[in-house]
């Protein structure tokens, strides 16, 4: 899944959140949209774990903030 969070002044630098989402995702991927205001992250983790993930880093975020997309599934690793 891909899920985009709005940051805030208080969000964690993208390298801190991929670190914590390794932990849980090892193929997670970070990072920031063009506008540099959103953090993309893609993993398979569900809503809630990733809201929970965030927490421990110090980055409280409601599940409102979290926009899940569809998954982009180009069928390549036949899952």
């Amino acid at each position: 899944m891909e899920f985009h969070i709005a940051l805030t002044d208080a969000c964690p630098d993208p390298d801190v959140v991929q670190d914590a989402m390794f932990d849980v995702d090892p193929n997670a991927v970070v990072d920031l949209d063009m506008s540099g205001l959103v953090m993309r992250i893609s993993s398979y983790v569900t809503v809630t774990d990733l809201i929970e993930v965030l927490r421990r880093i110090g980055w409280t975020v409601a599940s409102a903030q979290v926009v899940q997309l569809p998954t982009l599934c180009c069928g390549g690793c036949g899952g």
